[in-house]
C-alpha cells in the first residue's frame, strides 16, 4: 500500500502573492543599501549585489511563467 503525504490545512492554503513580490523586493533594495555599510573588500559586495539580483530575477520568472499559463494561479 502506498503511503500517501499528509498535509496540514494551511500548507495547501494559497499565499498572498503580491506581498511575496513586494517583500522580495524590499529585501533586494535593502540588500543594495547594506554595499554603503561598514565592511573592507568586494567579496562582500559579490554576495550582496548576486543575492539582490537572484530575488529580482526568481520574481521576474515567477511573473513570466503565470503570465504564460505556465505555473497555476492557486500557488
Amino acid at each position: 500500500m502506498a503511503e500517501e503525504p499528509v498535509y496540514a490545512p494551511d500548507q495547501l492554503k494559497p499565499g498572498n502573492r503580491k506581498r511575496a513580490r513586494t517583500g522580495a523586493l524590499v529585501s533586494a533594495a535593502v540588500l543594495l543599501l547594506m554595499l554603503w555599510g561598514n565592511h573592507e573588500g568586494n567579496t562582500e559586495n559579490i554576495y550582496l549585489i548576486g543575492t539582490a539580483v537572484a530575488l529580482v530575477l526568481a520574481v521576474l520568472v515567477d511573473i513570466v511563467l503565470r503570465r504564460n499559463g505556465l505555473k497555476p494561479e492557486d500557488q
